[in-house]
């Protein structure tokens, strides 16, 4: 259920809204809106629902990316370590993280049976650059699970840099994943697994 719940967070946030609406909304009204939308297309799709992998990415890379900061969720899942990286491993960590999540949650995002979802009142002020969107699902038979989205104010639009699931945040799950892998190998090390990791998910929704 929860990796469910994780996926769906990551992937709703669809910029389906033109992007002049979307300059100047609000971030909650902004998650509000495209959740709502990318509900209704996954409802709609009938080859979403039985598990075509590879139009459900399609549709996460075309559409979710330009919502999130991928660097900075990167760098935060490396903590100290990304000081350590050089500028060409940055960039590869953040293509293969990237990827990792897109397919990760894409598969998962197929999993959608009519969950509600519930979105709380945003706590901020208006000349607040970091902020917290909080919402809950809620599903028959099952008890509420929250989602939060830490999202930043940037020269190009609000984006997400973290995704926090039933208390438990994405950046921080794969901090220790990657800390450990890097002790192990080293950053190149780290690079080359979740590039293995990326191959197989590829292979699997071929």
């Amino acid at each position: 259920m929860k990796k469910f719940l994780t996926s769906l967070a990551f992937a709703t946030l669809v910029p389906l809204v033109p992007a002049a609406a979307q300059d100047g909304q609000a971030p909650d009204a902004l998650v509000k809106d495209v959740t709502q939308d990318v509900i209704e297309i996954v409802k709609q799709d009938k080859d979403i629902q039985s598990g075509n992998t590879k139009k459900t990415i399609a549709l996460v890379e075309q559409k979710v990316l330009p919502n999130f900061n991928f660097t900075r969720m990167t760098a935060l899942a490396m903590g100290v370590n990304w000081r350590k990286a050089t500028p060409e491993q940055q960039k590869l960590l953040v293509d293969q993280f990237r990827t990792l999540l897109v397919r990760t949650y894409s598969t998962a995002l197929t999993s959608y049976r009519n969950q509600k979802i519930e979105f709380k009142p945003l706590r901020a002020q208006p000349a607040d650059t970091d902020v917290t969107v909080r919402s809950e699902v809620r599903q028959s038979g099952s008890e509420a699970i929250t989602i939060d989205y830490s999202m930043e104010k940037t020269p190009s639009g609000w984006k997400v840099y973290d995704v926090v699931v039933g208390g438990v945040s994405l950046v921080t799950t794969y901090r220790d994943t990657f800390a450990n892998e890097i002790r192990n190998a080293g950053v190149d090390g780290l690079i080359k697994t979740l590039s293995d990791k990326n191959r197989q998910l590829e292979t699997k929704s071929g």
